[in-house]
């Protein structure tokens, strides 16, 4: 019952983000876009101006990837970065959600077991409901429908992946709790404070992978905080 709730919790979330997008706008590759949430891009500006740099490293960009990139390329990048960071900080709430202390799982009663760290919990999904990941594969080929739908020109009217000239990189317009501030430069702040966040969670996320790839302890017990109850050889798959 608790994965057949947790289903239908799923498509319920899938279905209020799945919006027809407007329809894409004529091609267009040069910098005559108009303001785009109070962006309006500007070539002369780190990465065409888009907000996300911040002190004591403005531009920071070691690898010179904003300095090679044109208009479209830069939005993408923009855009691929929004997306990783909104994936990562989910991520890093799992991990500490799932795990010891805490152990709340929406699939099943971690209370009867602990079921380790992370990183092994889809052993346990695909054992107990083999069919999660399935409903899964639906739901994020929903959402990215969708997200190309709202963001990307149609691949028949052009010939490479390009961005619409009126899209600000991942406003896909989904705001269920009302929180996009009407004022453009308000927008842009807490727009930054998504990017910074984002690459927090990012750094994160690949630091708890690892350190559990170590040792296989959850954050928490390798932090000393909370107790370590996982026994391995209770998994359903074992390495």
């Amino acid at each position: 019952m608790k994965f057949a709730a947790a289903s239908l919790a799923i498509f319920a979330s899938c279905a209020s983000a799945f919006q027809l997008g407007k329809a894409p706008s004529s091609p267009k590759t040069s910098l005559e876009a108009a303001s785009l949430n109070g962006w309006v891009p500007d070539a002369k500006k780190f990465a065409y101006g888009l907000p996300g740099s911040l002190d004591p490293v403005p531009d920071f960009d070691p690898l010179g990837f904003a300095a090679d990139a044109d208009l479209d390329k830069m939005k993408q990048y923009r855009e691929a970065e929004l997306q990783h960071g909104r994936v990562a900080m989910l991520a890093v709430i799992g991990f500490l959600v799932t795990e010891e202390p805490i152990e709340f799982h929406p699939l099943f009663e971690a209370g009867n077991k602990d079921i380790g760290p992370a990183i092994r919990h889809l052993d346990e999904v695909r054992a107990v409901a083999p069919i999660f990941f399935e409903l899964l594969a639906v739901v994020i080929g929903a959402l990215e429908l969708n997200r190309a739908l709202v963001g990307w020109i149609k691949p028949t009217e052009v010939k490479k992946q390009v961005l619409n000239d009126d899209y600000f990189p991942g406003d896909v317009g989904f705001d269920p709790l009302g929180l996009r501030p009407s004022d453009p430069t308000e927008f842009l702040e807490l727009h930054t404070k998504e990017l910074q966040n984002g690459r927090l969670a990012m750094l994160g996320a690949a630091g708890i992978v690892a350190q559990e790839l170590v040792n296989g302890k959850e954050i928490f017990v390798n932090l000393g905080l909370a107790e370590d109850r996982f026994d391995p050889s209770s998994l359903p798959i074992q390495f």
